[in-house]
């Protein structure tokens, strides 16, 4: 079974090719996805507390997939210091 890819700055599941980001050369990123990452550089300079908040609304938008925003937030908040932007944040 093939391991499925996440952004490791929003935790986006990367599927299908334009799911990914792009590097300088226009080559696909392996590690972002095409929100958080274009030609080599994050599309925005936020925190991990932004990017949580930013997060939040597509759980409420979508129906809470990952429970009330508070059950969202905590996993989001300990899920997102492993990922790789997070990590020395």
């Amino acid at each position: 079974m093939e391991d499925k890819k996440f952004c490791q700055s929003c935790g986006m599941p990367m599927e299908k090719t334009e799911d990914f980001g792009t590097n300088n050369d226009g080559g696909r990123n392996e590690e972002y996805c095409c929100y958080c990452y274009k030609e080599g550089k994050f599309t925005d300079d936020m925190t991990m507390e932004d990017m949580i908040q930013f997060n939040l609304k597509f759980n409420e938008e979508n129906g809470n997939p990952f429970g009330t925003q508070e059950e969202a937030r905590k996993m989001m908040e300990s899920w997102f210091p492993t990922l790789k932007r997070w990590k020395q944040a």
